[in-house]
């Protein structure tokens, strides 16, 4: 008893209150939801729309608004009423949908179900949920005090050896995937492309932007151009001029420099939300350009991208081939674990100078002008030089990953290059911390990755239903991640991070301390 009155806000809880909000919000979502989850469009075989009643759904999602809102106000609100109010909701919405589904799959059983048992479902789960919820809530302070001893004595060691580790993990990947995750090596290319190659190339895209965001301080919305520009590089010299791979990759990192420098020179002068516009502005007039210009970039059809070779050694099938040259069969996989370890390759140089120029007078520059751009000026630091390497050099990391995207998908076309990659790019950063390449590169890893993930999870299928595909739902992942992470990691993955210079002692300063970024 003792311990239950000294809760927080156990003295002031007012349940009529959370229950008339309960129910408030319950209609208001009832209101809101009823057109749209309550019917099911669907054309017929005379290319009519038909409307489907979804009952059973319209009121999982209206049980759960109320239950969420009930739940917060019972708790005093506020970020910890939320954490207490998600834990019956999510109960509730998997418990309910994997009811559903183990009674029919076609979930069209839930017009046919009494309401009694309807009712005694709904009560129990929610019970249990309530039950969870006291646990959670008598035992969080203890549970969060042993989570803070645990990662304060295991931090300084992980940041000393977790690099390392990482390369070596990232080094033997492909071996370990192509022994045990598949049974054979053509098996091994979902693995490989689709999480490996695409986790490295959100990386690099996040890591130049971090440049720009994290370390200047400067908002850019159309980062997607420079990730654009690399990747049509590759495509117009190849197709052109007959350039290889190896060739066009540097070209293709210093044209990207270029347009970055010419961004930059028309928003010398601008800030905050009107930089915001004009960066936008840039990425959407590359993107229309390279939509309409047909007779140079193909329009919507694209242009075919060369793939690398092996230090001139093609990978094709046949006489001359990597493959033949080895005395391997040929498998379509061995290109991409080669890409995979060129891009690998590309990255740990990313990070490397990226580190490199956070130490140099350049770096300590753009942290300047990200802290006050006014004081920088009156310390007789150059800001158009400092904007102009900001954006030049993020463009050009943009510009090799767009490189390797294109060596990668094979071909360069518009449709790959839209807002929603800007968009994408800039979550992963201020998901993992602006200023902090481990927090992106987790970042990047969970997002991404996560999302192709979700493909292989039948239970995802059983919860939303057998049409859901979870990439369509992927800017949905992302809000909600950012969502979650501004609410209890303002700064990102990473809470602290270390300063470029320091006196005598390395310390730790906190995110809490500084504007953004590192301190």
């Amino acid at each position: 008893m003792n311990q239950i009155t000294s809760l927080p806000n156990a003295g002031r809880i007012d349940f009529k209150r959370a229950c008339r909000e309960g129910i408030v919000t319950a209609f208001i979502a009832l209101l809101l939801f009823a057109f749209i989850v309550g019917f099911r469009a669907d054309l017929n075989l005379r290319n009519e729309m038909t409307l489907t009643p979804q009952i059973g759904y319209l009121l999982n999602y209206v049980i759960i608004a109320g239950v969420g809102r009930f739940t917060w106000c019972l708790f005093g609100g506020g970020t910890k009423g939320a954490v207490f109010a998600l834990v019956p909701s999510v109960i509730l919405f998997i418990a309910y949908r994997a009811w559903l589904y183990y009674e029919d799959a076609s979930a069209q059983s839930t017009y046919n179900l009494s309401a009694q048992a309807h009712q005694l479902f709904i009560a129990g789960i929610v019970v249990v949920a309530f039950v969870l919820l006291a646990i959670v809530f008598l035992y969080a302070k203890g549970i969060q005090q042993a989570i803070r001893i645990t990662v304060r004595e295991v931090t300084p060691g992980f940041q000393k050896y977790a690099p390392g580790c990482i390369l070596a993990l990232l080094l033997v990947y492909p071996f370990f995937v192509t022994t045990f995750l598949v049974d054979n090596l053509a098996q091994s290319q979902k693995w490989i492309d689709n999480y490996a190659i695409q986790i490295l190339i959100y990386i690099m895209l996040a890591w130049g932007l971090n440049i720009v965001v994290g370390l200047a301080g400067l908002l850019d919305l159309g980062y997607v151009a420079f990730y654009a520009v690399g990747a049509y590089t590759v495509a117009l010299l190849g197709n052109h001029f007959g350039f290889s791979f190896w060739l066009c990759l540097p070209l293709a990192g210093i044209f990207a420099a270029l347009w970055g420098m010419m961004l930059g020179f028309p928003v010398l002068r601008l800030r905050g939300d009107y930089l915001a516009i004009v960066t936008l502005a840039f990425g959407e007039i590359i993107r229309t350009i390279l939509q309409n210009w047909t007779p140079v970039t193909g329009g919507a059809a694209g242009l075919s991208v060369q793939k690398a070779t092996f230090f001139g050694v093609p990978f094709t099938r046949g006489e001359g081939g990597f493959a033949e040259l080895f005395g391997l069969n040929f498998q379509a996989a061995h290109y991409k674990i080669f890409l995979y370890y060129v891009i690998l390759v590309m990255v740990v140089i990313t990070a490397w100078v990226v580190m490199r120029l956070r130490r140099l007078p350049i770096g300590r520059a753009w942290e300047a002008l990200r802290e006050d751009e006014i004081a920088c000026r009156s310390l007789g630091i150059n800001t158009v030089t400092t904007k102009l390497t900001a954006f030049s050099i993020g463009a050009m990391f943009g510009g090799f990953a767009g490189a390797f995207f294109a060596a990668r998908q094979g071909r360069a076309d518009y449709t790959s290059f839209i807002f929603d990659e800007s968009a994408i790019i800039l979550a992963i950063v201020v998901l993992g911390g602006m200023g902090s390449l481990g927090g992106i590169a987790v970042a990047a890893a969970v997002m991404i990755g996560g999302t192709e993930l979700l493909r292989d999870v039948p239970a995802l299928q059983m919860i939303f239903g057998p049409d859901f595909d979870p990439p369509q739902y992927r800017m949905l992942w992302f809000g909600l991640a950012m969502v979650f992470v501004m609410v209890w990691k303002p700064r990102g993955f990473v809470g602290k991070r270390e300063p470029s210079a320091f006196l005598k002692v390395k310390k730790a300063v906190s995110g809490d301390f500084t504007k953004e970024g590192n301190g």
